[in-house]
């Protein structure tokens, strides 16, 4: 198997993996809007989804880890295009997916132990306050700060970087380039959403564009895979 068809089958299967556990969790978890939701029925309602919901999220986190191996072989694969475009391309594409996992495994492990704890009869009061503080802690340092705030910030640098190299490779149209180049400033503007004056209510109309960017980013990856698929 060539790189070239590797690189094609993991941008084929990403978006597919991405979007699979993202359904899953919206159907049985209400995510993301669940999210913004009180600490005692976030957990209450993670603790209702038994083992089913922790195994959805760590497939949820295991596709962030994908990402990293993809991003390595779409760099390998536009050999021809600017060494320092793919050098950066790599680098930043394997922060992008760094901060992604270490947003989102948060969930099966630290977020199913406070679930577990306030689900607890056992529970005394000065425990539970303790859960809230440690949900909201991590909230918004792993899952805002590093796994949306840096996570969206550096998919749309990868996406921009790996836009010109596609335009500078003569591997397959321009125009996937420039569908990059377009999608890229979508997930920099959803990165703004609980930044400065936009904390700590978000920023509405970023947080409108991050599903859109993600949906347009996905079906851009999944004709990226395709179209080096049938060129290979």
């Amino acid at each position: 198997m060539t790189t070239q068809v590797t690189t094609g089958l993991l941008l084929v299967l990403l978006p597919v993996a991405y979007n699979l556990f993202f359904t899953l969790l919206a159907r049985s978890f209400d995510y993301p809007d669940i999210l913004r939701r009180p600490t005692g029925e976030v957990l209450k309602r993670f603790a209702a989804g038994g083992s089913r919901l922790v195994l959805t999220w760590w497939g949820f986190a295991m596709s962030a880890v994908l990402f990293a191996p993809t991003v390595v072989l779409v760099s390998a694969t536009l050999g021809d295009a600017s060494p320092t475009v793919l050098a950066l391309a790599t680098a930043i594409g394997l922060l992008a997916a760094l901060v992604q996992l270490l947003g989102l495994v948060r969930w099966p492990f630290a977020v199913a132990h406070l679930a577990r704890l306030a689900a607890d009869p056992a529970t005394t009061p000065a425990t539970a306050a303790a859960v809230d503080v440690t949900f909201q802690t991590l909230n918004r340092y792993l899952g805002v700060a590093v796994g949306e705030h840096l996570g969206y910030l550096l998919t749309g640098l990868w996406t921009a970087l790996a836009g010109v190299a596609l335009i500078q490779s003569d591997l397959l149209h321009p125009l996937f380039g420039v569908v990059g180049l377009v999608l890229a400033p979508l997930f920099v503007l959803g990165s703004l959403e609980f930044v400065g004056p936009f904390e700590p209510h978000g920023w509405k109309l970023a947080g409108t564009i991050v599903p859109l960017a993600y949906l347009g980013w996905s079906v851009w990856l999944l004709a990226l895979g395709l179209g080096l698929l049938v060129t290979a």
